[in-house]
C-alpha cells in the first residue's frame, strides 16, 4: 500500500512575490541579511535613484533615449530592467530572483534613511515614483493588467453603447485617440479626484463628477495610488526610528545615505566675502536662475519681499557669499527705500535674517532651498513673487518676461513646450543654455546656486568661486564618509570591501 505524505508544502511569500515583475512594496521583507549586503543594496540604489534623478532633468522623461539609458543603467547595477514579454522562463529564473530581492530589500532600506525630514521624504518619493513610472511603462499589456488584478486596482471599463454615444467628445479630449482608435480602446469610468493630474492638463473627457481614461492614460492613476502608499509608508516608518538609531551599526550609515541624495547642498560657506553688494546687480542678469532674476528685479522695483521670497532668496544669496553682515545691509538697505523704516526694519525683519544664518531661534543653519523644494513646496498667492516662474507663472506672462529677457523667439517656443509637459527644469535648463548661447550644457539642473555656479564658469569669471564650492561639496562628503565609516567600526566582522563601497557612492554624487 502507498500512503501519501500529508506534511504540507510550504510556500515562501516573498518566493511568490518576486515572481512579478513589479509590486507596491506593500509587504516588508523578512529575511536576515548581512551588514554587508545591506550596505551593498543601499549604496547601490542610491546610485540608481540618482540616476533617475540626472535623466529626469536631462531628458523628456519615458522618451527613447530616457528608457534606453535607465535600462542600461539599470542592468548595470543588477536591478530589473526591462521584463521580457511573455518570457515566464526569464521572469521566473534564479538571475530574475534575485534582482527582485535586490530591488524589494534596498527599496526598504532607503525608506528608513529618507523618512527622517520632509525634503528626504520629497526626493525619495519623487524619484521612487519616477521608476515606478518608467517600470510600470515597459511592462507588456498582459503584465500591466495582471498587476491592476493583484493589487486590487480594478477600474470599471465603459460599454460599447456608452463609448458610442460618447465617441465625439473622447476625441476632442483625449488628443492622442482619433475616431477610429476610440472603437478599438478601452476607456475606464474613475472618480475625478483620483486623476487630478490628468484633469489638470486637459488630457480626459470629465463629465458628472466621472473621467473617461484611455488605456495608456491609466498609468497616471496607478502613480497617484503609489505615491499615496509610499507616503503613508513612510510616515509610519518614521514612527520606528528611536528604535533604529539605538542599533550603534545603523545609525552612522542611514546618516550617510541620508546626506548622500542630492550631493552639494551649498550651506558651508568657504566663499563669504567673494561677492560684494555692489555685483549682485549685475549678477542677477548674467548669473541668476529665472527664479532669483524676478526675485532679484521684485525686490528692486517694490522695495519689499513677503516672507516666501524673503527665504527663497535670502539662502539663496546666503548659498553665494553673503556674510551676515552683507545681507543685513543688503536688505535693510533696500527695505528702507520702500515704507519700512530702520528702526522697524531692526525690529521686523532684521531677526529672520539672523535666524536664515543660524544665529537665533534654535540655531539651525538654513540651506538654499533646492528645485525641487522651489517647485513643489509653498506655491505663491497673490501678491508672492517666490516659486518656479515655469511652474507657476502663467505661460503668456512667462512669454513676456523672456522676450523682455531677450530670449530669442524660436528659444521661447521650446521652453513653453518644456513648461506644458511640465519639465520645469528642461525648461530652466534650455534658458540657460540660451542665455549663455551654448548647444548642449554639460550638467543636470538641480540647484538655482547650481546654476549660478556653472554661469560664473561658463562667463571665466567665478573661477574661485567654483573652485570654493568644490571644496565645500568634498568636505561634506568627507563628513559623510567618516559618518559610514563609523558604522563600520562597530560592526567588528565588516570587511574592507565596504569603506571601498562608500567611498564610490561619494565619488559617484561628486561626478553626478
Amino acid at each position: 500500500m502507498q500512503f501519501m505524505s500529508r506534511r504540507k508544502k510550504y510556500t515562501n511569500p516573498q518566493t511568490e512575490l518576486y515572481g512579478h515583475a513589479l509590486q507596491f512594496y506593500g509587504q516588508p521583507p523578512l529575511e536576515n541579511i548581512s551588514l554587508t549586503e545591506f550596505e551593498t543594496f543601499a549604496v547601490e540604489r542610491l546610485k540608481l535613484l540618482k540616476t533617475v534623478e540626472n535623466l529626469g532633468v536631462s531628458y523628456v522623461k519615458q522618451t527613447d533615449q530616457y528608457t534606453m539609458k535607465l535600462d542600461n543603467e539599470s542592468k548595470n547595477l543588477n536591478f530589473p530592467y526591462r521584463a521580457e514579454t511573455d518570457d515566464r522562463k526569464s521572469q521566473n529564473g534564479p538571475r530574475e530572483y534575485e534582482k527582485q530581492r535586490k530591488d524589494h530589500i534596498s527599496h526598504f532600506i532607503l525608506r528608513l534613511a529618507y523618512c527622517q525630514t520632509e525634503d528626504l521624504r520629497r526626493w525619495f518619493i519623487q524619484q521612487e515614483v519616477d521608476l515606478f513610472r518608467y517600470r510600470f511603462n515597459v511592462l507588456s499589456s498582459t503584465q500591466k493588467q495582471d498587476f491592476l488584478k493583484r493589487n486590487n486596482l480594478q477600474y470599471n471599463t465603459i460599454s460599447p453603447k456608452e463609448k458610442k454615444a460618447l465617441q465625439e467628445n473622447l476625441v476632442n479630449s483625449s488628443y492622442t485617440i482619433s475616431g477610429i482608435k476610440v472603437e478599438g480602446q478601452d476607456f475606464y469610468k474613475v472618480p475625478f479626484q483620483d486623476a487630478l493630474d490628468l484633469v489638470r492638463t486637459r488630457k480626459v473627457y470629465l463629465k458628472a463628477g466621472f473621467v473617461y481614461i484611455p488605456h495608456q492614460e491609466i498609468v497616471t492613476i496607478v502613480l497617484n495610488d503609489f505615491r499615496t502608499r509610499l507616503s503613508k509608508a513612510l510616515a509610519l516608518t518614521a514612527r520606528s526610528l528611536p528604535a533604529v538609531h539605538s542599533d550603534e551599526r545603523l545609525q552612522p550609515l542611514l546618516n550617510h545615505l541620508s546626506h548622500a541624495y542630492v550631493g552639494q547642498d551649498y550651506s558651508i560657506q568657504k566663499n563669504v566675502g567673494k561677492i560684494s553688494l555692489e555685483q549682485i546687480d549685475s549678477l542677477s542678469g548674467k548669473s541668476f536662475p529665472l527664479c532669483m532674476r524676478q526675485l532679484h528685479q521684485s525686490l528692486r522695483e517694490n522695495h519689499h519681499l513677503r516672507h516666501g521670497g524673503r527665504m527663497q532668496y535670502g539662502l539663496f544669496l546666503k548659498g553665494i557669499g553673503l556674510s551676515l553682515e552683507q545681507a543685513l545691509q543688503f536688505w535693510r538697505s533696500e527695505f528702507v527705500r520702500g515704507k519700512v523704516d530702520a528702526d522697524k526694519f531692526d525690529k521686523a525683519y532684521a531677526y529672520s535674517i539672523r535666524h536664515m544664518f543660524g544665529k537665533e531661534g534654535k540655531r539651525t543653519d538654513y540651506t538654499p532651498y533646492s528645485c525641487m523644494k522651489v517647485i513643489l513646496s509653498n506655491a505663491p498667492s497673490q501678491g508672492d513673487h517666490h516659486g518656479c516662474p515655469f511652474r507657476h507663472s502663467d505661460p503668456e506672462l512667462l512669454k513676456q518676461k523672456l522676450q523682455v529677457y531677450k530670449v530669442s523667439p524660436s528659444g521661447i517656443s521650446q521652453i513653453l513646450e518644456l513648461v506644458k509637459g511640465m519639465h520645469y527644469q528642461l525648461a530652466c535648463q534650455k534658458y540657460f543654455e540660451l542665455t549663455h548661447n551654448m548647444e548642449d550644457s554639460s550638467f543636470s539642473l538641480s540647484h538655482p546656486n547650481q546654476y549660478f555656479i556653472e554661469s560664473q564658469r561658463v562667463l571665466g569669471g567665478g573661477k574661485d568661486i567654483k573652485r570654493e564650492m568644490d571644496t565645500s561639496q568634498r568636505s561634506q562628503e568627507n563628513s559623510a564618509a567618516r559618518g559610514s565609516t563609523s558604522a563600520r567600526e562597530a560592526a567588528a566582522n565588516t570587511s574592507q570591501d565596504l569603506a571601498e563601497k562608500t567611498e564610490d557612492l561619494d565619488s559617484f554624487f561628486q561626478d553626478a
